[in-house]
């Protein structure tokens, strides 16, 4: 196996590899890559059993086709110290043994043999569904804040991608919730069948860093157990989480008619600096909300005390309401609308956030008890 490739469009590559491959595995082979030349093309493979990551680079000069596995973590690092649009020239000297050749430098990397590298079916009988890149990427972003982090209820820990239907059209709605708050976003597809999953938090995460760096083409296909994405040449599929999603309806409120609409960078920014005197950010915001105006409070036992207020509309008498200061800042964060719509009951009902710009999304937070 000999080849040469450019630095650039192999690290590229290599960067997308990292987020898949197990840094610290019980399984040796997980921790490397698989470099495959064959059919006038590189393939590049990662897995970690539950994610499998492909690319193809075709801009390569193959001297002998082959395959080997080597450590990703290790060549990765190798690549970024090398000057950029350098020549690599790769060549395995033995089984285990895989010689790097770049300017001045010279690596040998330690290999695994390709057999003890993890096969897999690649097959979907699913049709086919193409989305647009960023819309599919902007639902990622407004609903994984929300993806929880408690194993005992594994079935909330990504994000349930489902169909919904509204005024005749069809959407694919994400949602994700963590009991505390829940987020909800759709994009509008053509008519489609499309089985409900949910799809893990470290697949929603790769995928995320794949959307943001390429704008090439998505479709989704799923099957009984895994999803595939495909954008251009790059693959990505992953096991989903087996298990049944709440009937997350349930907790939408429907009959807050108090509203409050506050700019949203003004909103974030007075929370961060009265949040800043709480170290460990366990103390709740206090707002209270007059016809307009809203007070927001930070009393840290520890740490002392902070104050704000800022200029807002109430169409009710006054309120006081606490939430969790990190979950408000994650939900104002992803509003797009120069101005935030908050929906209220009473100081201890769920609290329903819209966003002006973005009808198709929206955000449920529970208030705290302070």
């Amino acid at each position: 196996m000999q080849f040469s490739v450019k630095r650039d469009v192999l690290l590229k590559s290599l960067n997308f590899v990292q987020g898949v491959v197990e840094k610290k595995n019980t399984l040796p082979i997980l921790s490397n890559v698989l470099l495959q030349l064959k059919d006038k093309k590189l393939s590049i493979v990662a897995t970690d059993l539950d994610i499998i990551f492909y690319d193809e680079i075709n801009d390569v000069k193959i001297v002998n086709e082959g395959s080997t596995t080597t450590s990703a973590a290790i060549l990765y690092d190798i690549l970024r110290k090398i000057s950029s649009n350098s020549e690599l020239n790769f060549e395995l000297k033995s089984e285990n043994k895989l010689s790097l050749k770049s300017d001045n430098s010279d690596f040998n990397l330690l290999c695994l043999p390709t057999d003890n590298f993890p096969t897999f079916a690649d097959e979907f009988e699913g049709h086919e569904i193409s989305l647009n890149n960023s819309r599919f990427l902007k639902l990622l972003n407004k609903t994984k804040i929300s993806i929880s982090n408690d194993d005992t209820r594994h079935y909330l820990n990504g994000i349930f991608l489902h169909l919904t239907e509204a005024h005749g059209r069809q959407f694919l709605t994400g949602v994700a919730t963590d009991s505390h708050r829940l987020s909800s976003s759709s994009l509008e597809i053509d008519k489609n069948d499309f089985n409900s999953l949910i799809l893990p938090r470290k697949t929603v995460f790769q995928l995320c860093s794949l959307l943001a760096e390429t704008s090439e083409q998505l479709t989704m296909q799923s099957s009984e157990n895994k999803i595939k994405f495909t954008l251009g040449k790059m693959k990505l599929i992953s096991k989903v989480i087996d298990g049944k999603f709440p009937d997350y309806k349930k907790v939408v409120p429907t009959s807050n008619d108090k509203i409050l609409t506050v700019p949203s960078k003004d909103f974030v920014s007075s929370i961060e600096r009265v949040a800043s005197v709480s170290l460990d950010r366990k103390e709740g915001v206090k707002l209270a909300i007059n016809k307009d105006n809203v007070q927001l409070s930070v009393n840290s036992a520890n740490s002392g005390d902070g104050n704000e207020k800022i200029k807002a509309e109430f169409s009710s008498d006054n309120l006081n309401i606490s939430f969790n200061s990190k979950y408000l800042i994650d939900i104002a964060s992803e509003i797009e609308d120069k101005n935030l719509k908050i929906n209220l009951k009473d100081s201890v009902s769920p609290v329903l956030i819209e966003d002006l710009s973005d009808k198709n999304s929206y955000y449920v937070i529970m208030p705290m008890k302070i």
